[in-house]
């Protein structure tokens, strides 16, 4: 297959990991889903920040939007949550919370190389099954972590984002020892932080996957997990 075949082969990018003004991102969820349809997308989800004190709030915002605008969007779009600096034994709880109040992504805020949040958050958010999507920017994960990850169904995250994205290669190698799956996300609070599906094939390649291995997890990994967001 020749290079332009191949890239044409990676599918149409889909974002899993936004922000807008329901939380610290600059922009008004119609002014995000227009700029990532600009740049190309098929689906975009808003996972604002959350804690105890504003969840409730957020998912009603993101959900009330998403039914003021179903079939006027050009792209689909997936209601939300980033659960952030909530104390480990508490995630599985404010996760279950989230998806009952209409969140159709759970998104958990890992324990990144820049940001100071409670030892224990990336064991937690891989604890059960069927409780949280994907563990973000997770830094240094280890292989016991990554194994529940796979075992449990929580995809792991390469990010584009400077500064977390300095274990990309870390978090691919255990991956891929575990068995794990791999998601390619933005954590973007703007539009200058979308990419295209060329740029995140590029992210896989420089954290050490090869040609096929970035292919399946900016492709097939995302719809798969876009499937999954789509059920009731």
């Amino acid at each position: 297959m020749c290079y332009d075949s191949f890239m044409d082969d990676l599918g149409t990018r889909i974002e899993f990991h936004s922000h807008s003004i329901f939380s610290d991102g600059s922009l008004l969820p119609a002014a995000l889903v227009r700029e990532a349809e600009i740049k190309g997308h098929a689906a975009l989800a808003i996972t604002d920040h959350v804690d105890e004190s504003n969840l409730e709030a957020v998912v009603k915002a993101l959900t009330h939007f998403e039914r003021e605008t179903k079939g006027n969007l050009p792209l689909k779009f997936i209601p939300g949550v980033e659960l952030s600096y909530i104390q480990p034994g508490s995630i599985q709880r404010y996760a279950k919370k989230a998806r009952k109040l209409g969140a159709r992504l759970i998104i958990v805020h890992g324990e990144s190389p820049v940001e100071a949040v409670y030892p224990g958050t990336n064991k937690a958010a891989v604890a059960a099954r069927g409780v949280v999507d994907i563990l973000a920017h997770p830094g240094r994960i280890t292989a016991e972590e990554a194994s529940l990850a796979a075992k449990h169904g929580v995809f792991l995250e390469l990010t584009a984002k400077p500064g977390h994205n300095q274990t990309n290669r870390h978090v691919a190698a255990q991956a891929k020892l575990a068995g794990a799956k791999l998601i390619v996300d933005t954590d973007c609070h703007d539009e200058k932080g979308l990419i295209t599906q060329k740029e995140a094939w590029q992210i896989c390649k420089e954290a050490g996957l090869n040609d096929d291995e970035a292919r399946i997890v900016v492709r097939d990994n995302a719809l798969e997990l876009l499937k999954r967001s789509e059920r009731p």
